[in-house]
């Protein structure tokens, strides 16, 4: 797993992510499965810091929760304000296998969260109440989203 097919695999999702432009992108995303994602949460305002997460596992969270608005590569032009921890610790194994451990807060713990979330099959979406969700019902609808 871990030999420059996985590598090339981490450029080729950083360059769809940052060409999107986008801050996160799940393999899922791409039609990969595998247990994969990369980040740069700061590239638009900053200089690039990219992160390629294989295996993530949620190590810690807060309960301290932020509502933010969240936008997805998967669903264009939609914003579902979300409330997530503001603060999480992730494991996970970079593109050489080596083992990483870091917290994430603000901002970056939300897109953690976000990119972990396609990985298990949910969209942010899947996070609002009946009433939110209905209100996105006619723009879903034109997306061919059930």
């Amino acid at each position: 797993m871990f030999d420059s097919a996985l590598a090339q695999l981490a450029a080729d999702m950083l360059e769809t992510m940052y060409a999107a432009p986008g801050r996160g992108l799940a393999a899922t995303q791409v039609g990969v499965m595998q247990r994969m994602f990369v980040m740069d949460c700061g590239w638009k305002t900053g200089p690039r810091d990219p992160f390629v997460f294989i295996n993530p596992v949620l190590v810690a969270t807060s309960s301290h929760l932020v509502p933010l608005d969240e936008g997805c590569l998967s669903l264009p032009g939609l914003f579902a304000r979300v409330a997530r921890p503001d603060r999480v610790t992730l494991a996970w194994l970079g593109v050489a296998a080596e083992q990483r451990q870091a917290e994430f807060a603000g901002f970056a713990a939300t897109c953690v969260q976000h990119e972990l979330d396609h990985l298990n099959g949910v969209l942010c979406i899947d996070h609002l109440d009946a009433e939110a969700r209905a209100a996105l019902d006619p723009a879903l609808a034109g997306m061919g989203q059930p």
